[in-house]
């Protein structure tokens, strides 16, 4: 028979999870969060030098004050600003983003159609940023001052010193243009543009969807040159990052503890080891992606890729404060829900986190 009372018993049954208390208050902070990203959001966006009547009238309608003013009062800008981000935060509630001053279209149902492009060639990055970055830190770890790690280290340090911009110059030159490897530009050759119905918005998941082998190899034989251009500087990094990782765990009493046991060395790398090394490579990787995200203008526009990078440039460069304040909002909601993802997995590798 217990001596603790029904009550107590009933109580501490009924107490929350530490792994649900821990992700309901990471959610309440990314909620916080989202609302600063706004608030930063659009003041960067009003405080860049520039008009935006000048920059989508041209100078020509500025003579005619009439036709300004009909601008600016059919766009909100006659608005004081603080009614201006109050109505922009009643929009987001709402799911509204506003109207692109330059396609005339909602500018969520502009991102509806860009950022998929993006996130498909950037999840493609990280993919094989991951594979391979980690897989050579391992190596490079396990194989200390042997020629195969001064190796993986001489060219990790190449991929992160080599400006991205100028990679994607020289492979879209030499592989498609010289030697005509890999096809040109854009998600999918000319002629299978509209071959499959748009479900997801990714060439490769929609070709499978609608069982077009044709659509999928074409896709993603565009998408294996930009993926590969981007995913080399993450490559690069997490090489390096898993390498330390991977050395300093390697030097903790209980992996010798471990290997004193006779535990196969296959064991001692999965269970121990790189169970260890995951929480610090779980945040180079979520930073990696974000970075991917966010840095995909030069590479988007190289390969005529008609992702967000390309719609962000048209959109910061004509003025376009809708768009760009889309654009922003859409890229730290991304990032929030990254780091949410990473803190989900701290505390699902090492419990200590949850219980802090």
């Amino acid at each position: 028979m217990s001596d603790i009372p029904g009550e107590a018993r009933r109580g501490r049954t009924r107490r929350t999870h530490p792994l649900v208390r821990f992700l309901i208050r990471r959610i309440l902070l990314a909620v916080l969060m989202a609302w600063g990203i706004t608030l930063v959001t659009f003041v960067l966006t009003n405080l860049v030098p520039g008009d935006p009547v000048a920059a989508n009238l041209g100078q020509r309608a500025l003579g005619d004050p009439a036709i300004v003013a009909q601008w600016r009062a059919e766009h909100g800008l006659d608005k004081p600003l603080w009614e201006q981000y109050v109505l922009h935060l009643q929009g987001l509630v709402h799911g509204d983003l506003g109207t692109s001053q330059q396609s005339h279209r909602p500018v969520s149902q502009d991102l509806a159609e860009f950022v998929p492009a993006t996130l498909e060639l950037a999840g493609a990055a990280i993919l094989v940023s991951l594979v391979l970055g980690v897989a050579f830190g391992v190596i490079a770890a396990l194989r200390r001052d042997r020629l195969s790690d001064h190796a993986l280290r001489v060219l990790s340090l190449i991929g992160i010193s080599v400006p991205t911009f100028w990679l994607a110059l020289v492979a879209f030159y030499v592989f498609f243009y010289r030697l005509q490897l890999t096809p040109g530009s854009g998600r999918v050759d000319a002629a299978l543009n509209d071959a499959v119905p748009a479900v997801s918005g990714l060439q490769t998941v929609d070709a499978l969807l609608a069982g077009r082998w044709d659509v999928f190899s074409s896709a993603v034989g565009h998408l294996v040159t930009p993926a590969l251009v981007l995913a080399l500087y993450t490559i690069g990094l997490l090489t390096r990052f898993t390498r330390s990782a991977v050395l300093e765990v390697l030097g903790q009493d209980y992996v010798r503890a471990a290997r004193a046991k006779g535990l196969p060395g296959r064991v001692i790398l999965f269970r121990y080891v790189l169970r260890s090394a995951l929480v610090p490579i779980i945040t180079v990787a979520g930073l990696a992606f974000g970075s991917l995200l966010s840095g995909t203008v030069l590479v988007e526009a190289i390969f005529a890729w008609p992702g967000v990078g390309q719609y962000a440039y048209k959109s910061a460069t004509t003025l376009d404060l809708p768009a760009v304040m889309g654009v922003g909002l859409v890229v730290g909601v991304v990032y929030l829900v990254i780091n949410l993802i990473v803190d989900v997995l701290y505390g699902v590798i090492d419990p200590r986190v949850r219980l802090q």
